[in-house]
């Protein structure tokens, strides 16, 4: 490797074949670790084994052999682990009956993310996560310090801009396993200045947590979903109440037909509202504590965020292409969004939360940063028609006829049980309006977010009726185009238009658009792609 390539840095001792070891404090993590994960089955197996005689209680035996296996577990994982560095790649090689090995081409580095749970930062440690974008795995070195840690990032983000000039001669040499002499170049070199500092220039800090936010917190579906599943576990203990007592009935038998249901209803609806804003403003604090979004100095972008465990994501600035920005119902109602970034090479999922659920204008303005122009998440887009509101309202009510025959079905069927005679004739008819109607305004809040548009840099698509969601994606990273049709749509002249790219979930669908607006907007969005094809 020429010498004016960076050089990883000295983190542990090697052997002769350059392998290293992580920390001996892993020798403290990988136990605790290993007990945590058994301690379910661990206290099962207590409470079914203890006996009632109090001599030799079968406990003490399982508590002793979950420490025997959990300290052997973590001694040999640490034992069996080791990673080094070639000419190319970062390779880890783990087992010892069936090895393995894990490389990673050191110009194909994509992401580099440190993770640092309490225990490991108790210890002074860090876990440096290594992403090429091939697929969904990656390279983890757990057990480095963290300065260390923030060390090899810098290095594998400098090595793949490095590594794309490296000759032919040179990276020949280096693909092989096992270099002895490249290695001793490497040994000789480690304690020289040969090893660049972070990129020269100034750190761009372009958010920061704002505890004013938090009055966004409660205004995240995902928390009102885990308090009902609550709520739903706590009924199940409702079998507990002494409603089987003949004397508590007959006393009580009368006023619980006039107000039990109100009051059940009104508790469960505080209880849920409560427990909603509790759990999603204590899950707001512990996930964003200390956010940081940073431009460093050779443009890539920073994330760190975290209160119990810490989270630092660095994404090479060309990676990224688009954004995406979130706006559930209930985040509307008070001006706020959420953000999301669209990269190459950070995982399956192809995208990274940037802010939580904070202002609107904040979100706008840190995605023009960046999306590094202005007008893509605030622009007015074009709609697409009356046929596709037709089409859209048509596809909602599928469920409001579904429900329309289950329950003729149930009429027909069963009309005769004591349940039937105890429900008013208008209950069903009253039900069934309602469930259209809703479907029918869902619908219609589905066509009024439908849109698109273009921007000197990005293609811009908005869809979604409960969450509404705008992308902006980047058009040079627009990799092909797929125009989808069904038998319906081909009637009314739609189509559901994708284009393809390498970040995100790989695709971005302008749904229900005509489709002479999605050959145009194919064409001006990528010119010159489409002309053959056309022809």
């Amino acid at each position: 490797m020429p010498s004016s390539e960076p050089m990883p840095p000295d983190l542990q001792p090697q052997d002769a074949e350059g392998w290293r070891r992580l920390s001996r404090r892993m020798l403290l993590v990988h136990p605790v670790r290993t007990l945590w994960s058994m301690a379910f089955p661990l206290v099962i197996a207590i409470f079914a084994g203890t006996r009632g005689d109090g001599e030799n209680p079968f406990w003490i035996w399982i508590a002793l052999a979950g420490g025997a296996i959990a300290l052997f577990a973590g001694v040999f994982t640490w034992f069996v682990t080791r990673y080094r560095f070639t000419a190319e790649q970062l390779q880890m090689r783990t087992g010892l009956l069936s090895r393995r090995v894990l490389t990673a081409p050191l110009d194909r580095v994509r992401s580099v993310d440190i993770e640092s749970s309490p225990l490991h930062r108790a210890l002074g440690l860090a876990t440096v996560k290594v992403g090429t974008g091939v697929d969904d795995s990656r390279i983890e070195l757990d057990g480095l310090t963290q300065e260390q840690a923030a060390e090899l990032r810098s290095f594998l983000l400098l090595r793949a801009k490095a590594g794309q000039t490296v000759s032919p001669v040179e990276a020949g040499r280096g693909s092989a396993v096992t270099d002895p002499s490249q290695g001793e170049a490497r040994d000789a070199g480690a304690g020289a200045a040969a090893y660049p500092e972070a990129p020269s220039g100034p750190e761009t800090e372009l958010a920061r947590i704002d505890w004013g936010w938090l009055r966004f917190a409660p205004f995240s579906l995902s928390s009102l979903v885990v308090v009902a599943g609550a709520v739903g576990v706590l009924s199940q203990f409702g079998d507990d109440l002494p409603i089987d007592q003949v004397e508590v009935a007959q006393d009580a038998w009368a006023w619980i037909l006039a107000r039990t249901l109100l009051v059940l209803v009104a508790g469960a609806v505080l209880l849920v509202v409560v427990g909603w804003v509790l759990l999603s403003t204590l899950s707001y604090v512990i996930t964003w504590w200390n956010l940081r979004v940073v431009r460093e100095g050779n443009g890539n972008l920073r994330v760190t965020r975290g209160l119990l465990t810490t989270y630092s994501q660095t994404i090479e600035r060309a990676k990224v292409r688009g954004v995406s920005m979130g706006e559930p119902f209930l985040l509307r109602f008070v001006k706020g969004a959420e953000l999301t970034a669209m990269a190459t090479g950070i995982g399956a999922a192809g995208t990274t939360k940037v802010l939580p659920p904070a202002p609107r204008e904040v979100v706008t303005r840190i995605g023009h940063e960046l999306l590094e122009e202005d007008g893509a998440l605030t622009m007015p887009l074009i709609g697409h028609g009356p046929y596709a509101r037709r089409r859209i309202h048509l596809q909602n009510q599928w469920g409001t006829l579904f429900f329309t025959g289950v329950l003729a079905v149930l009429t027909y069927f069963l009309d005769r049980w004591w349940i039937f005679d105890r429900i008013p004739d208008w209950l069903p008819v009253a039900g069934l309006v309602g469930f259209g109607l809703l479907n029918a305004l869902l619908a219609e809040s589905a066509w009024r977010n439908l849109g698109h548009g273009l921007t000197g840099k990005h293609l811009v698509v908005q869809t979604g009726a409960v969450i509404r969601t705008r992308e902006a994606l980047e058009r040079a990273g627009i990799i092909g185009w797929t125009m989808h049709q069904t038998f319906f749509q081909r009637r009314r002249g739609l189509a559901d238009l994708h284009a393809t790219t390498a970040a995100g979930a790989e695709v971005v669908i302008a749904p229900n658009i005509p489709v002479d607006l999605a050959v145009a907007l194919a064409r001006e969005a990528t010119p010159g792609m489409l002309e053959d094809f056309l022809a």
